[in-house]
Order: C-alpha cells, then structure tokens, then sequence
C-alpha cells in the first residue's frame, strides 16, 4: 500500500530542543517517533566521519574555548567561501571526541542552549548504532538520511569521501540494504559514486534556491547548470535514472514573492513526480524567525508564528519527505 503521508524526518535529530547532533537530540527525535534521523558527515583528520552540520566547528562546539586548540584557528576557502575558525579534518577523532556540543543558534533557542557543554561530538558510526537500536526497541523500521557534506573540498585534501562512506556503512551492517538508508548531497558526484560502489540506497539530490552546486562549478565554471534551472522541467528531465529524488528548499514550493507573501505551491512538485522523482523539503520549523513573511506572528523571532498554515501548504503540495527540527510537532501534524 503506498504511503499516504510525508516521511517525517528529524533534521539533525531534534534541534529545536537540543543542540543539533547530540546525543539527546537524537533520543529525542527517535522517541517522538520519526521515521528517520538526519545525521551531516565531514572528516576529521585521521578519516573518521564526524556528525557536524560543517567542518567549521567553532559554532557548534566549545573549541573556541579550549585552551590546548586555541592554535588550530586558521582560515580557509571552502566550497568557493573563505571562513575562519576551527576545521573538522584538522582534528583527529581522538581530540574531537574531546569537544562538546553546543546550540548553534543560542539567541534564538535558549533552552536548547541550556543544554551545552553537556554532551561529546558524535561520529556517524554512532547515530547508526543509536537508531539500529531504537528501531529494535520500539519494533518499527527508522531510517538514516546521510548528508554527505563538501565532497569536492576533501577530495582536494586527500579524502574518498565515497570510499570513506561505504566502508563505514559496510562495518555498521547498513551498506546491505537492511535498514532504511537515504543518502542525499548538493554535489551529484559524490552521490554517484556511491551508487557505483553499490550501496542500496535512495539517492536525493539536494536543491538550494539559488546558486550552484560547487563540483560542477569546480569542473564547468559558470558554465555548470544553477539549482534553479536543475528544479525546471527541462533540469529535471536530466535527473531521471540518475537519482530517487531532491530535496528543496521550501521556499522552492512556498513561492513567496518580495514582500513574503505566499504564491505557491509552485509546480515543481508535480512536475518531479511526473518523472517519477519522489521530493523531500527543508526545513520545516516553527519560529517565527524562519516563516515566510505572512506566516509570521508576534512576540519576535524565537516566538512561533502561523505554523501550521505554512506547514499546510506543503503538505498539500504532495511531498514525500520533510525535514523537521521539532519532530514532536513534525509527527503530529504531517502523520494525521
């Protein structure tokens, strides 16, 4: 029987309630009961694939605020984007098992920032074992999105990041298409040879609303297709055979004009799923600080606006997936 209801997906477990990526923010999300969990990968020094939004750790992490690093700050261009800070792939496993988590966004989540300072950095290896444990225990099937973050970047330092993965996944018993797997980037390279490794999974490819992806910018310049043209019936027509699916910004369906008011859905759901695309949206969050302009209500950013009108139209747009950060909320309203 098909799935009459979008997969609920906690976006880096439950970060609307816990700094994104820890341990409790994954208990959380598991025990709301979403049918996934979404872990983000880089690498540290020594090979070890790290769960961190990005390789630049200083607003996730105290490492700012350790003493013994404080040589580690230095700056670099990444993905075409200069940043200064601390780096994943500077570390070894052993130092960021050290490193603490903390709530990326404080001002704006102030009892998840509570929450700091409390608990260790993961590896990938352990959001698999968690949530292979979670399904045992609550005897349903829960599944991994695996965002596999700046491919290009550490392939230029000496990393397969591919080759990386797929070991990983192999050892963790989740590379034999057991458990549900769904592995997702902006970059369709590392996304492909990963399907040449065959791992079985479904592979998404990850849409922002403007730009474009930086390992084909890397090979083609500006002659690389934008995200924005990739989402058009013709760019889609290209991801046929290629992929499972995408996953947008949800501006891409919200379709806000400039003064934040709502014309969408746009078509572009429809138009994936006439190609057999299946499509996933992000991020689905309450805040009025995240809403659209006409979904926002008062008492400031952190205050939540008319969530569950937004939430409405994607939903009825058809998506297959959404990504949420208060899965609580997530569960209840895209699960009824």
């Amino acid at each position: 029987m098909a799935r009459r209801t979008p997969l609920v997906i906690g976006h880096r477990g439950a970060p609307g309630y816990r700094p994104e990526h820890s341990r409790s923010s994954y208990d959380l999300a598991l025990e709301f009961g979403v049918d996934a969990v979404e872990p983000d990968i880089v690498v540290s020094a020594d090979g070890v694939l790290v769960v961190r939004h990005e390789n630049e750790i200083s607003g996730t992490t105290d490492v700012a605020d350790r003493i013994e690093f404080k040589d580690r700050r230095t700056t670099k261009t990444v993905d075409g984007a200069e940043l200064t800070g601390w780096f994943a792939e500077d570390f070894t496993w052993d130092e960021l098992s050290t490193l603490r988590c903390r709530e990326r966004l404080p001002k704006l989540r102030t009892t998840s920032a509570s929450f700091d300072d409390a608990q260790p950095v993961l590896r990938l290896r352990d959001v698999l074992d968690i949530v292979r444990a979670a399904s045992l225990a609550q005897g349903r099937e829960i599944g991994v999105v695996l965002e596999v973050k700046h491919a290009t970047y550490f392939s230029s330092i000496g990393w397969d990041v591919a080759e990386l993965i797929d070991a990983e996944l192999r050892e963790a018993g989740w590379g034999a298409g057991q458990l549900p797997l769904i592995i997702e980037s902006f970059e369709s390279t590392v996304l492909y040879a990963l399907q040449e490794r065959g791992i079985p999974a479904a592979y998404v490819y990850l849409l922002e609303a403007a730009g474009r992806p930086f390992d084909l910018f890397a090979s083609h310049g500006k002659a690389a297709p934008t995200y924005r043209a990739t989402a058009k019936p013709e760019g889609l027509d290209g991801l046929v055979g290629r992929v499972d699916g995408i996953s947008v910004d949800k501006r891409m369906i919200l379709a806000p004009d400039k003064l934040g008011r709502l014309t969408g859905p746009s078509p572009l759901v429809r138009d994936a799923h006439e190609r057999g695309l299946r499509v996933f949206t992000w991020t689905c969050r309450p805040e009025n600080n995240f809403l659209i302009g006409q979904f926002r209500g008062r008492g400031g950013a952190a205050a939540f606006g008319d969530w569950e009108s937004e939430w409405g139209v994607i939903r009825d747009a058809g998506v297959d997936g959404v990504f949420v950060d208060h899965p609580d909320l997530g569960v209840a309203f895209f699960g009824s």
